[in-house]
Order: structure tokens, then sequence, then C-alpha cells
């Protein structure tokens, strides 16, 4: 894995809109202006130059991944949607350079964390602690988190939002919406805009640090008695809309289990896969985010850390009904069950074309017969994922456009790609085919 901490560094954070839409406005300009010259270039070559080849060089990608690390907040967190799986879609120089968005972000220096400290606390909250770490152990898309002790000892890790972030995330969407346009990387066709409303709407629930304070306190009383599983406690005293205060958990990157034996990386994802379905079935509620940096490992204990509930969904009932059939008739081998599901869940409509259809069907169906042809799925010696990725390649290459997917829906499939890909970079083994049966025997 690719060491990124060496990019981090004390950034101040443009937090009013005027500078934000300027930075995107140069961001687009530079990589347009960028393209344009590479275009000529190519043309003078006798070739003839893809949008989507000119827009994925190694210096555009470049200064997207610098310019969205240094704005974070939406900008950096859509940045990150796109980048969970270039691993596998991007030439690696292009992969190393977007996986930064997936490593830690630019911080705020000192004196900009003061003021926005002594907005949330008031003059002299130094004072509350014992120690407080003014460089950040963490930096992501909104935020930021630092280390600090109590009086009593008690250590906390106190998450701390970026100025302006909130405020911006209407201007940063459109923005990052152009940009995706400008990029061609779009199919024609493609129905953007209700996922950038969607992803409008989900931010500004991230950015209310209150409301995770409450998923955070509502899945700690749920797994209290998982003898698997950690959650940092709630510390409410020092706790607002922009600043979240939580015990400090001390614990490994959940990508350090990739080095362990096999039956620790086996056991790691058994446990995060066995809650992703507790949360769809018995929980009623997801944390829906499957970036790597919300999973941690304590190699003491032995225990998977849990962190960062901002993306809390609750699961509508006749959503989790119809993933509980589907799995059943997915099981059980029934083409013709399937198909008539993911129709009623808006996954394959009835309004695509039934040359797709099938192909589509064929695709889940071969999901499920990878499940069922033996009683560990081995994620690293399978090739599912990438046969999965070919057959879009060339759904799309053929014209298809997928059709707006219910957002409940995209969010649970987000969820269950993220593990998916994180199961495929541990190699671990998971008796999946018994987990699902385990969820729907007692239906």
């Amino acid at each position: 894995m690719t060491d990124h901490s060496n990019l981090s560094r004390p950034l101040a954070v443009p937090a009013g809109r005027a500078s934000r839409l300027g930075r995107m406005g140069s961001l687009a300009a530079g990589v347009a202006g960028r393209m344009a010259v590479d275009g000529v270039r190519q043309l003078g070559q006798g070739r003839r130059p893809a949008a989507r080849e000119l827009l994925l060089t190694p210096a555009n990608m470049r200064r997207i991944a610098d310019e969205l690390a240094r704005m974070r907040g939406a900008a950096m967190k859509i940045g990150q949607l796109v980048s969970m799986d270039t691993g596998d879609v991007l030439a690696p120089e292009l992969a190393d350079i977007m996986a930064r968005l997936r490593a830690d972000a630019d911080f705020m220096p000192p004196q900009q964390l003061r003021d926005v400290l002594d907005a949330a606390w008031g003059a002299g909250w130094r004072r509350r602690f014992a120690r407080f770490d003014v460089r950040p152990i963490a930096a992501a898309s909104i935020g930021q988190v630092h280390r600090a002790q109590l009086p009593d000892g008690t250590e906390l890790a106190i998450k701390v939002q970026y100025p302006g972030i909130a405020h911006s995330i209407d201007s940063d969407v459109a923005n990052i919406g152009r940009l995706i346009r400008l990029s061609g990387l779009m199919p024609e066709g493609f129905a953007l805009d209700p996922y950038l409303d969607e992803a409008r709407m989900q931010l500004k629930e991230e950015a209310d640090y209150l409301a995770e304070a409450a998923h955070l306190e509502h899945f700690a009383n749920l797994l209290q008695d998982d003898p698997h599983l950690t959650l940092p406690r709630l510390y409410a005293p020092l706790t607002s809309r922009k600043v979240l205060a939580m015990t400090f958990v001390p614990s490994d990157g959940i990508e350090s289990v990739a080095g362990m034996p096999q039956e620790t990386r086996d056991n790691v994802m058994c446990v995060l896969c066995n809650l992703m379905l507790r949360e769809l079935f018995a929980f009623g509620t997801m944390q829906t985010d499957p970036n790597f940096a919300n999973y941690r490992y304590d190699p003491v204990t032995g225990r998977v850390v849990l962190l960062d509930f901002g993306a809390t969904r609750t699961v509508p009932r006749t959503l989790a009904e119809q993933m509980r059939a589907l799995m059943q008739a997915g099981l059980g081998n029934d083409r013709a069950d399937v198909a008539n599901i993911v129709e009623m869940m808006g996954l394959v409509p009835e309004t695509v074309a039934e040359r797709f259809r099938t192909r589509i069907l064929d695709m889940i169906m071969s999901v499920f017969a990878e499940i069922r042809a033996a009683p560990l799925l081995d994620l690293a010696t399978s090739d599912l994922y990438r046969r999965l990725q070919r057959e879009g390649e060339a759904l799309a290459a053929d014209g298809f456009v997928p059709p707006p997917m219910p957002m409940d829906l995209l969010y649970i499939q987000r969820k269950v790609a993220g593990m998916f890909l994180l199961a495929s970079r541990l190699r671990a083994r998971l008796p999946m085919a018994a987990f699902m049966t385990a969820y729907t025997d007692h239906a």
C-alpha cells in the first residue's frame, strides 16, 4: 500500500463561498485548458483524442486530487466516492494519485483550528484539558480528528468540522457536477442530477455532528454486548453541531490486517459482513459509508473498531424484505424469481431493454453461482469482480444507460460493494452462503 502521509500538510480550508467558487472555477478552467493543449498535440500527431483520455492524464488527475484534498467538504467527499475502486479501474499511476482522496487530507493550520474551537467552546477552552494535540491524528473530507486528554486521564478523540463546509455544500456539489460533465465520463443520457441532489442531502446530514452523535449512541447500545466489535463512546459535554467528542480507541488501520494470518483476515471480514446483514435485517439502520478509514483493528483484543456514523440511514422494511427474497431466490438458483424481484426493487426496471435485462440478470446470477459453488468464497482467487467489471464496461460500450436507482437501494449497494472491495484487499475467505441462509431461513 502506498504511503500518502507525506502529502498531508497544514493548509487553511477555503471557508467563504466566493473563495471556494473561485477555486473550483480555476480548477475546471485549468483542467479544460490542459485537455485542450493535449488534444491539439495529439491531433498534430495524427491521432483523434477522446475526452476520457485527455482528462485521465497523470497531470490532470494530480491537479484534481490536490485541489479536492485542499477544498475538503463536499468536493473531497464526492472525489472519495469516485475513487473507491480506482485500483481496478485506472492505470496504477493514476490510482496512486486518486488514492490520496482516501488517505489523510491536508489539515487546518493551528490558528484556523483555534478560531473554530474558540467559536465552539469559547475562549480559554484549553483549560478543560490536561493535553490537546494540535496536530490531528486524522484528516478527512468534512473534519479532522485530534487526540486530547481530560484532567481525569480520559483519552478523547475530537472531530472538528472545517469552517464553512456546511454552508458550501450546495455550491460544491454543483461545481463537482460541472466537473463531471466536463470530463465526458458519464454516458450520454445518464441522469446525474438525482445523484447530485442525494449527495447534497447526505452531506448536509453528515455535517450535523449532533445527528452523528445520536447515531453513534444508537449503535453503541445495539452492539454493547458484541465480543467482536468496539465503538467509541460519546462525550456529550464537548459535543456540538460542529464538534464531536468521543473516547479514543487505540487501533490500527483495517488494511494492516492484510499482512496477518489467513484466519485473522477471515475472522475480521466475517465480523464485518455479518454486521452488514444485521444492519439490513435486524437493526433496520445501516452505516452506509464503506470508506476503509471507518474500520480499524485492535491487535491487542482482536476486535474490529467502528468509526464515523455520519452516513447512517434507516433501511425501509419493504426494501429489506425484497433483499431477503432476492437472496432466497438467488441461493435457490431461481432466475425467474430473481428477475421479478429486481424489477420490483427498481434495480432492473421494465423500462430496460430486453437485451440489456438478460445480460444484467446473467451478472446477478453469476454472483449467486459463485456464492453457491463452495462453502467459502475465496476473494484471494476469485475473479468475480473483474468479470462483473468487464461485463459492465461492455454494457456501457453497447449503449446501456443505467436508469435512476432508488436511493435507499443505492446506499445498500454501495455498502455491499465496499465490503466486497475490502474483503478482496484482505484476501479473505467468507462463508457467504451460510451467512445469507441464516437471514433467509427464519424469514
